[in-house]
């Protein structure tokens, strides 16, 4: 049996996107090393980085259903092709700020426009493919992602040796030619946005498939979160921990952290195709339960093998957990909503991102790693069972 042959009926559309996603992501190396860039190149306390990387996850947050609901009256594709250029733009200048409130502003402008292209991906994703390839897509799209993250984080780690501003012009090129790639290729026949509610119906039914409207939504969003909160922790409290608690480079954090990448490029795809008669209840259930274990074994490991496995562990559950969490999304998503949905399904990424690396940073700062990593198990079990006893909602 052929462990990559739900790839092979996937349509042109959806392998354009994985290109142009596999260029943005090659450069991605802003994101995972910006907390130790802000401490040890802008000398920036730990708790106020973690307060700059909260007013992007705000920045996220407020885009998030917006830009969904953009993207269901103009079309994901231009949504996609104006936040990858204008972010590409913005990374040549982000340097130059340097003065702490200053930085608080910017940073919130650029989360704005950068996270404006994750829930348009989605939404086209869905868009592009049936309803029997959507994991499988999803996945794949994960796979051009962290094809693009073995590259882009391994080379940052090298980089930031040398100047930590490098990171941000390559970071920005990368976007850049992502956008323009996006322009210059060739399109299958989209869906025609032509569909949209009047006016009027439109805003008195805006809240009626909002976050406070839809309690499968609802309850998603609350059972999710924790465990998102855990895994944005390889972001800020991850590179503190095994920079500067136990004295590794930047370079072999970037070394590291590229298990995480190169297991989910040869990994996911045939994982969730073996998994593809799973319910995405005990697939939630299964990823949050691997995820806590993996980041709170962190406690223990003082040691490269030791650290390693813990990644090894942690990336499984991300393998498993996110797909089957984006397909439940576009599963209860009501068709002529599917951008406003995966906007929302990207605010619970912003809420996690606004919350989890802020609050691992004051721990992190006031008891040390080994109280946060024991922390991190106990959430992921609060996901566990808020996803154990959601059983008419997960089918």
């Amino acid at each position: 049996m052929n462990p990559w042959k739900g790839l092979k009926n996937l349509p042109h559309n959806m392998w354009v996107l994985f290109a142009a996603t596999l260029i943005n992501r090659s450069g991605t190396m802003v994101l995972p090393f910006f907390v130790l860039y802000l401490t040890q190149k802008l000398h920036i306390p730990e708790k106020d980085a973690g307060f700059v990387l909260a007013c992007y996850g705000i920045g996220a947050l407020i885009t998030a259903p917006f830009v969904g609901k953009l993207s269901d009256k103009i079309g994901s594709l231009k949504v996609m092709k104006f936040s990858l250029i204008l972010t590409g733009a913005l990374m040549f200048v982000y340097p130059l700020f340097t003065n702490y409130a200053v930085l608080l502003g910017v940073t919130l402008f650029f989360s704005v426009i950068s996270e404006a292209f994750r829930p348009a991906n989605l939404s086209l994703i869905v868009e592009v493919v049936s309803p029997e390839q959507r994991k499988i897509a999803f996945a794949l799209n994960r796979l051009a992602i962290n094809l693009g993250m073995s590259i882009g984080p391994v080379a940052g780690g090298f980089l930031t040796m040398l100047d930590y501003s490098i990171i941000f012009y390559v970071n920005g090129v990368t976007c850049l030619l992502a956008g323009l790639f996006l322009v210059f290729s060739r399109w299958d026949k989209l869906t025609e946005k032509d569909k949209q509610a009047e006016p009027d119906t439109e805003r008195k039914n805006f809240f009626s498939f909002s976050l406070f409207g839809d309690s499968k939504l609802l309850l998603f969003v609350i059972a999710t979160t924790p465990v998102m909160m855990i895994f944005f922790q390889h972001m800020s409290t991850v590179p503190l921990y095994m920079v500067e608690y136990l004295g590794y480079t930047t370079g072999l954090f970037g070394v590291l952290s590229a298990i995480n990448t190169v297991m989910i490029i040869f990994i996911e795809v045939p994982l969730n195709n073996a998994m593809g008669g799973w319910s995405d209840k005990k697939a939630l259930m299964l990823g949050s339960l691997l995820t806590g274990i993996g980041f709170g074994a962190m406690a223990f490991a003082h040691n490269i093998p030791f650290l390693a496995a813990t990644i090894i562990v942690w990336t499984f559950g991300e393998m498993i957990f996110f797909p089957s969490s984006a397909n439940y999304m576009a599963d209860i998503a009501p068709k002529e909503k599917r951008g406003e949905y995966m906007g929302f399904y990207q605010m619970t990424f912003s809420i996690a991102f606004t919350l989890g690396p802020w609050a691992g940073t004051q721990i992190y700062a006031l008891t040390g790693p080994v109280i946060l990593w024991g922390i991190t198990f106990i959430y992921s079990l609060i996901s566990v069972v808020m996803f154990s006893r959601m059983k008419s909602r997960i089918s």
